[in-house]
């Protein structure tokens, strides 16, 4: 299963002024670069009146897309900070957009910079940085005199269970951290003195903040 990586939660939004000039950070995790351009043009048709949207993105599994645009401003003082902003946090498949409302002040080139990587900061603090990390789900079936320590086992190590069905055993849907999962498996063994059913099923990436995967 490919390596962790670090992307942004969900959508985020923030702003600030600065000489009277209004930037607005935008951000949001993708899963394609159609989706970035998308969430770009979205942008751009809610803020129709705004001088400038500046965006940038970076997708794929090694960085390999990564995209700007000044929309307008100076060469070099917008979009490629904003890229510098997503590349310096190291995260991938993110996209930014920052919104610019002219104050009547001009900001001169330094300004801009330091303006546009702020813009890119703070949508990316709104949106949270995550590490995206490989899980694998696991199905286990226990016996009912089984379930409470199970039970006790994984709320006191911060595990969410994805489904739980009452029959004749408890079944249990649950998705490990693949680095996690050897210890896992053990310590249910070990709690039902090996009188448990585990499938494997899925394996794919879920957030992960404070070492606690976050569920959708």
């Amino acid at each position: 299963m490919n390596m962790s990586y670090k992307t942004v939660l969900s959508y985020g939004c923030d702003e600030f002024i600065v000489n009277k000039s209004r930037f607005i950070g935008y951000s949001r995790p993708i899963n394609s670069e159609e989706e970035a351009l998308k969430f770009i043009d979205e942008i751009k048709e809610k803020h129709r009146d705004a001088t400038h949207n500046v965006s940038a993105y970076v997708f794929g599994k090694n960085s390999n897309i990564q995209r700007f645009n000044d929309d307008g401003e100076p060469s070099g003082t917008a979009g490629i900070p904003v890229l510098e902003v997503i590349k310096k946090e190291d995260l991938r498949n993110t996209v930014v957009v920052v919104t610019r409302y002219f104050g009547g002040i001009k900001l001169g080139g330094g300004g801009l910079i330091r303006a546009y990587t702020k813009g890119a900061k703070i949508g990316i603090e709104a949106s949270r940085i995550v590490d995206m990390i490989p899980h694998q789900q696991i199905s286990l079936k226990i016996d009912y005199t089984s379930y409470g320590k199970i039970e006790n086992y994984l709320q006191n190590n911060n595990y969410n269970l994805d489904e739980i069905i009452y029959e004749d055993r408890v079944k249990i849907k649950i998705s490990v951290i693949v680095d996690n999962l050897d210890r896992f498996l053990q310590d249910i063994i070990d709690f039902t003195n090996g009188d448990v059913i585990i499938d494997e099923l899925e394996s794919f990436h879920l957030p992960v903040i404070n070492g606690r995967t976050i569920l959708s």
